[in-house]
């Protein structure tokens, strides 16, 4: 197989991002959003979005487990003050939503570009290793991405945005991947030390997403029995797709 060349990792990077896109499909057969539907998806949205983040950690912890953790940290900082200063701000609209599903879209799609900036760095320095790992963690990271694109439909849909702009947006979250993996496939050195960091950052952040914005909604909605059977099982199924491609 012949090694990797920078166009080769572009288009790799830029299929991993386009595949994003492809979550918001299911959402194509949705009629009417009741209040119930609402909760239930930011219950499916949180159980992938958890299962994300154990995932980053799990692969941050790999490269270096203090790097993570500070990435934690800093992910955890990050949120907290966009949300602080969002808070802010009147008349923020997006995808046809305003007010406070705006806010709400706004930081999840910052929480999943900050996660596909860290995949991007990661396909970038699995080519920078070898064609076969890259090749590899392209696949991975594409289909890992499309039950995320999903997260970020399930969260805009509701709220008024289209399928079309749903999945628009997803592909849009996922665009630091081609942008940083051709850099990082060129200095793999200089940008290996800094993914654990990314990793965790995008953890921290999704982290807070999940507890402070998504469970809460989804509890206003719906009783918690049943957004516990939902983010357990949106969780499971979000595993068993890392454990078939690991």
């Amino acid at each position: 197989m012949p090694d990797p060349t920078l166009l080769l990792v572009f288009t790799a990077a830029a299929i991993t991002a386009l595949a994003t896109g492809l979550g918001a499909l299911p959402l194509l057969a949705m009629r009417d959003v009741t209040p119930r539907i609402l909760a239930q998806g930011n219950a499916v949205a949180a159980g992938l979005m958890l299962a994300a983040t154990f995932s980053l950690v799990m692969e941050g912890f790999e490269f270096s487990a203090p790097r993570t953790l500070l990435g934690l940290l800093l992910g955890l900082g990050g949120i907290w003050l966009a949300k602080r200063y969002f808070d802010g701000k009147d008349g923020i609209t997006l995808a046809n939503t305003n007010g406070a599903d705006a806010l709400k879209i706004l930081l999840v799609m910052g929480v999943m570009t900050v996660h596909s900036a860290a995949e991007g760095v990661g396909v970038g320095v699995a080519y920078g290793s070898g064609r076969d790992l890259g090749d590899f963690i392209t696949i991975a990271i594409a289909l890992h991405n499309v039950p995320e694109g999903l997260a970020i439909a399930l969260v805009m849909v509701p709220r008024g945005a289209s399928v079309g702009k749903a999945a628009w947006w997803a592909i849009l979250s996922s665009a630091p991947q081609p942008l940083l993996a051709v850099p990082a496939f060129l200095f793999v050195l200089a940008f290996a030390p800094f993914l654990p960091v990314g990793l965790g950052l995008a953890a921290g952040a999704m982290l807070w997403m999940i507890f402070s914005e998504l469970l809460p909604e989804a509890n206003q909605g719906t009783d918690s029995n049943s957004i516990g059977v939902i983010v357990t099982l949106a969780f499971t199924a979000m595993m068993a797709l890392t454990l078939v491609l690991g």
